[in-house]
């Protein structure tokens, strides 16, 4: 965690927050060398699991329609890729 005096602070106040924000890092403001605050990122976490994993998944085939009857008759190729 890095620190900054508060006069280094002042002066790069809105860098340090750019930096913050996009690294994740905390940053620690000290004040004649004693730590007063510290600026840490706000990770949102969604409301709700509902849709969290939009456009991360894409679907390929047919997920509807019944496995061909190869798949079924055969159960030792259960694991094998048919198509």
């Amino acid at each position: 965690m890095r620190e900054f005096m508060a006069s280094e602070f002042k002066a790069k106040c809105l860098k340090i927050i750019d930096e913050v924000s996009e690294t994740g890092e905390q940053v620690t403001v000290t004040k004649h060398g004693v730590p007063m605050v510290r600026v840490v990122p706000i990770v949102e976490r969604p409301k709700s699991m509902y849709g969290v994993d939009k456009g991360k998944i894409k679907i390929l085939g047919d997920v509807v329609s019944p496995m061909p009857p190869e798949w079924y008759s055969n159960p030792e190729r259960a694991d094998e890729d048919l198509f």
